[in-house]
């Protein structure tokens, strides 16, 4: 719990780009917190597990692809009105397999600067100011 009462939630996000330099987004499901919107692929960390362990395993169980290889980009928190969410983000730099909705979720590859008009995530709009950061 944080200062404010509401629960704190850890989170870890993945950035995938492919050749063209396009970035990975998921929609979020029916029946979860934020459904319909757009997000960086990622999930919840478990208790005692690492930021990185936690993106290999969600990008393992979401996508079914194995991470090769990432580094981190930027944490920051997300002050929700029911939740605080503590987003850990990391480029993922080499992956093996080919991303594909495991859990029934829609995917697609958007260039960076279309991000902002893809219905993202509010929590995620600090992702793609540092992916355009980034690229510059």
């Amino acid at each position: 719990m944080s200062d404010t009462g509401k629960p704190e939630i850890a989170v870890a996000a993945g950035i995938l780009r492919d050749r063209a330099g396009r970035a990975l987004i998921a929609q979020r499901p029916e029946g979860k917190h934020q459904a319909g919107w757009w997000e960086f692929p990622g999930g919840k960390l478990h208790a005692a597990e690492t930021p990185l362990e936690a993106l290999t395993r969600e990008l393992r169980e979401e996508l079914g692809i194995e991470v090769d290889s990432a580094e981190p980009l930027l944490t920051y928190r997300h002050d929700y009105p029911e939740r605080i969410v503590e987003l850990h983000v990391w480029c993922v730099l080499a992956f093996t397999g080919d991303p594909i909705g495991v859990e029934g979720q829609a995917l697609r590859w958007s260039p960076i600067d279309e991000l902002l008009e893809t219905g993202l995530l509010p929590a995620d709009r600090p992702i793609v100011a540092a992916l355009v950061e980034l690229d510059a």
